[in-house]
C-alpha cells in the first residue's frame, strides 16, 4: 500500500497550476513533477486496470505540463519587453490557427432518448434550456430568457458530457467543446484572447452551446495570493456569461461540468451566470438496465443471462464502470474463441465474476461530499 495520499497529489497539482497561471515557471515545473510522481504512486493502489491506466495517463499529462512550463520559461526570456508589440500581432494570427486545438466545434446527433435514465435531470434541462428555444414567442411574452448557464456537477463517469451533447442535439445547436487545461496551457499568456474568441465564435451561430469540462480549472476560487492572470480571466468569463442575451436573435447556452464544485469561484454561482446547478447522480435502476442493453445487445450473449438481476447488482457503479464490466466480459470469451477456434459467448458466470472483481470508481464518502455541498449551498 502506497503512503501517498490523494490530498498530497491534489495539493501539488493545484500549486503547480496556480504557479503556471502566475507565470512562475520554475515553481510550476517542480510542483507538477511532484504531482505526477504522486499520481504514479496512487496508480499502484488502484483497483482495476482501467483505473490504473487512467491514473498513469493523468501522470503523463502532468509531466507534459511540467515540460511545457520549462519551455514557456525559455520563451518568456526570449520574448523581452522590446518585442511586445510585434509579438501581439503574431500571436493574434497564431491564436486563430491554434484555436482549433482547444475549441472543438460540432453538430451532435445525440438525443435524450439515447441516454439511459436521468429522467428528472433531463426534465430540468428541458425547463431551463429546451422549452425557451422551442417556444421563443412565448418565452419573449413571459420574459423568459433564452440561453443562460447551467452547471453539471457530480461524480466522474456519470455522463455529464453526453448530457451536454444531447442538449445540443435536442435544440439543433452548434456545440463548442472546450478543455480548460488546453485553453490555458496551449497558448501561454493568451488566456483572455482565447476566451474572447470562444464567445465570439459562439455568438456567430444561430444557436450555440459552449461546454467546458473540468471548469474548476478555468474558474477556480480566487485567493488573496492568486495569480494576476486568473484575476483577469475569471471576471472576463463572468462578464461573457452575463452578456449571452444581449442579441435578441442569438442564444448561447453556457454549460460547465465539474467533479469538484467546491473548488469553483463562488462568483460564478450567482444568478445571471450559472442560474441552475444540476446534480448528475449515479445511474438508477432503469438507467443501469438500459446501459446493459446498450453495451451487450449486439454482442454474443447467452440466453440464460438475467439482465434485470444484473442491473440490480450494479447499484453504486457509474456508467463508465458498467461499460468497463461489459467490455471486460466480452474480452474473456473472445480470447477463448481465439484459442479454441470455436465461437464463445458471454455467460452469466463470466459477468458475475467480472462484477465481483470490478472496483467501484465512486465511494460512499464521495457521494456524501456532494450531498453536503448541495445542502450547504442550497443547490438542486
Amino acid at each position: 500500500m502506497s503512503a501517498m495520499s490523494w490530498d498530497t497529489f491534489e495539493r501539488y497539482r493545484q500549486r503547480g497550476l496556480d504557479a503556471r497561471r502566475a507565470g512562475q515557471w520554475d515553481s510550476a515545473r517542480i510542483y507538477l513533477l511532484e504531482a505526477a510522481r504522486a499520481m504514479l504512486e496512487l496508480s499502484k493502489d488502484a483497483q482495476g486496470e482501467e483505473l490504473r491506466e487512467g491514473r498513469r495517463e493523468m501522470a503523463a499529462k502532468l509531466l507534459e505540463l511540467a515540460k511545457d512550463s520549462e519551455e514557456a520559461k525559455k520563451q518568456s526570456r526570449r520574448a523581452g519587453q522590446v518585442q511586445r508589440t510585434k509579438t501581439e500581432n503574431t500571436a493574434e494570427a497564431e491564436g486563430d490557427k491554434g484555436a482549433e486545438q482547444w475549441m472543438v466545434k460540432e453538430k451532435p446527433t445525440l438525443r435524450f432518448a439515447d441516454i439511459a435514465g436521468l429522467d428528472q435531470v433531463k426534465e430540468d434541462i428541458k425547463l431551463k434550456m429546451i422549452y425557451p428555444f422551442e417556444h421563443p414567442e412565448l418565452a419573449k411574452k413571459f420574459g423568459v430568457r433564452l440561453g443562460g448557464g447551467i452547471l453539471f456537477y457530480g461524480p466522474p463517469g456519470t455522463g455529464k458530457t453526453m448530457l451536454a451533447k444531447a442538449t445540443a442535439g435536442e435544440v439543433d445547436a452548434t456545440f463548442f467543446r472546450v478543455s480548460s487545461a488546453d485553453m490555458l496551457s496551449k497558448w501561454v499568456g493568451e488566456a483572455e484572447q482565447n476566451i474572447k474568441k470562444l464567445f465570439d465564435a459562439a455568438a456567430g451561430e444561430k444557436r450555440a452551446i459552449i461546454f467546458i469540462d473540468e471548469i474548476e480549472a478555468l474558474i477556480p476560487a480566487r485567493r488573496d495570493d492568486g495569480s494576476s492572470v486568473m484575476q483577469r480571466v475569471v471576471p472576463q468569463i463572468l462578464q461573457g456569461m452575463e452578456g449571452f442575451d444581449k442579441k435578441g436573435d442569438r442564444a448561447v447556452l453556457f454549460m460547465g461540468a465539474t467533479n469538484v464544485p467546491w473548488q469553483l469561484d463562488p462568483a460564478v454561482l450567482r444568478p445571471g451566470r450559472f442560474d441552475d446547478k444540476v446534480y448528475i447522480p449515479l445511474p438508477d435502476l432503469p438507467a443501469r438496465r438500459k446501459l446493459l442493453d446498450l453495451y451487450l445487445t449486439n454482442r454474443p450473449v447467452a440466453k440464460e443471462i438475467d439482465f434485470d438481476t444484473l442491473a440490480n447488482r450494479l447499484d453504486g457503479f457509474t456508467g463508465a464502470d458498467i461499460k468497463y464490466i461489459c467490455d471486460r466480459s466480452a474480452t474473456i470469451p473472445f480470447l477463448q474463441s481465439v484459442a479454441t477456434g470455436q465461437d464463445g459467448e458471454i455467460t452469466q458466470g463470466i459477468l458475475n465474476d467480472v462484477v465481483t472483481t470490478a472496483p467501484k470508481s465512486v465511494t460512499p464518502d464521495m457521494i456524501r461530499k456532494f450531498e453536503q455541498w448541495a445542502q450547504a449551498t442550497g443547490r438542486s
